[in-house]
């Protein structure tokens, strides 16, 4: 096909336009962004349905019309993350910058997933990787690999950890976490062939945080029971209520028991940036692997997590396969090849969206934005004492905490459904979103504060939004 009369080559003044054009719907996007829903209020089936295409275009549609598309119709109806308000789950940032490494790195669409393929921009990754392990103060020998999440991270930690202790007999092999901890490490546990009866739910104190105590007696318990304890992991910030697991005592034990420590840190671990959270953090640096998010702390765009190891030669010696269409590389210190590193050869070049951010900024910003979170959770904490019928239910061991509303001549078996519609009257105001979970059997509601663009006025909304929500409550509930 001749190249001039092949559609998917645009020429320069194509390609310009629809560019100019994104860029436009984008800078309207983020300048009308306070304004917006915090969160989208319809049934996501009738949206599902509304959006259905079950077959493939046949005729090309205009760039403008395919960005109205999206911008007016198909993006609105979503959780709104990025807005300053979002204050569920754990929120990501979407630092707008990121994008722009996206968009060099998907142009010029260059391949690292063996070193010698582009060695200057493995190189930039290994940086990005290499400054992560600064900030959780692990020594310079520690490496890792950038994932697309916490949830891919912990697969690839928990394989690791079950290679290097148990080679190819793995099947008596336990597990052992909090009652607290990330869904994810449960499943991948499964998928690293350990047997759902060996991943060990360990209960927690009043404040979510495992029991040493209990873990010990269960790893023993399941010695003399002729299983294979290999793997403790601890929490570095739940998903739940921010919890941070006794660090310390556990990577003691680990060392007693020789076991592999891994600290799930996906939320809390770039806290370790201020002096509160290294504070509090204190001995993450123990842990013979990390899984972080720069979607998270960083305030990132998602897909962007991130495992550091101690000893990266564990990573190696469990991911290393060979091939003979590929050439012969080698994994050191200055030039890693990645696709020794993890189950991934086909990968982007994630390095970027988190190098040029820092690099553009200095971490001083970052650090000063998350020391800011922790304000405001210690800020709604106590704003949230002083409000009548409020229980706090987790006190913020970083940026997030919860509560219950429990008015007293309301049955204490109609609290959880006073907390539902309580929750549902404030997400309905489109200020801000805010999430529920389950804590000790009751239905909890939960603030999580970790956006860049959330400030002091916006935990005000969520206050004030709250005390209205209670006001509107039905007559049953204001009895």
């Amino acid at each position: 096909m001749d190249a001039a009369k092949n559609p998917l080559e645009l020429d320069e003044a194509t390609l310009t336009e629809i560019i100019e054009q994104t860029t436009q719907r984008i800078l309207h996007h983020l300048e009308t962004l306070p304004q917006q829903h915090a969160a989208y209020d319809e049934d996501p089936e009738t949206i599902a349905q509304r959006f259905h295409e079950p077959h493939p275009p046949d005729e090309p549609t205009p760039p403008g019309e395919l960005l109205d598309h999206l911008f007016n119709d198909a993006i609105p109806p979503s959780l709104n993350t990025p807005h300053p308000g979002y204050l569920a789950y754990i929120p990501g940032g979407g630092l707008p910058h990121a994008a722009i490494a996206d968009l060099i790195s998907d142009t010029t669409n260059r391949y690292i997933g063996t070193n010698f393929a582009a060695p200057a921009l493995t190189r930039i990754e290994a940086n990005v990787i290499e400054w992560f392990c600064r900030i959780v103060n692990y020594p310079n020998t520690a490496f890792g690999i950038l994932t697309t999440g916490g949830s891919m991270a912990n697969q690839t930690a928990i394989t690791t950890a079950r290679h290097h202790h148990l080679g190819e007999t793995f099947l008596n092999g336990t597990v052992y976490a909090s009652d607290q901890t990330h869904h994810s490490i449960t499943k991948s546990c499964t998928l690293a062939g350990i047997p759902q009866d060996n991943v060990k739910k360990i209960p927690t104190d009043n404040a979510y945080r495992i029991d040493p105590n209990a873990l010990e007696t269960t790893i023993h318990e399941d010695r003399s029971n002729d299983l294979d304890p290999f793997l403790i992991v601890a929490n570095a910030g739940t998903t739940n209520t921010g919890a941070i697991d006794p660090l310390p005592q556990l990577a003691t034990l680990a060392e007693q028991e020789n076991l592999w420590l891994h600290a799930d840190a996906a939320y809390g671990g770039f806290f370790t940036l201020t002096p509160d959270g290294e504070q509090r953090l204190s001995g993450i640096e123990k842990a013979h692997s990390i899984t972080l998010d720069p979607h998270k702390g960083l305030f990132l765009p998602y897909g962007t997590g991130c495992l550091l190891v101690k000893d990266p030669t564990t990573l190696q010696d469990t991911h290393t396969a060979r091939a003979d269409y590929l050439p012969n590389t080698t994994t050191n210190t200055l030039l890693p090849d990645f696709s020794h590193l993890s189950p991934e050869l086909s990968r982007d070049f994630r390095g970027l969206r988190i190098w040029l951010p820092l690099k553009m900024h200095g971490l001083e910003p970052f650090k000063a934005n998350l020391q800011e979170k922790l304000d405001l959770a210690r800020f709604t904490h106590e704003q949230l004492q002083q409000r009548p019928h409020i229980t706090i239910t987790a006190k913020p061991q970083l940026s997030t905490l919860a509560f219950r509303w429990e008015p007293p001549h309301l049955p204490p078996d109609d609290h959880d459904h006073a907390n539902q519609d309580l929750l549902n009257r404030i997400n309905k105001k489109g200020n801000v979103h805010i999430s529920g979970t389950t804590l000790n059997d009751a239905f909890t509601l939960r603030v999580s504060i970790l956006s860049f663009r959330t400030h002091q006025e916006h935990i005000q909304r969520f206050l004030t939004d709250l005390d209205e929500a209670i006001q509107e409550s039905t007559p049953e509930q204001q009895r």
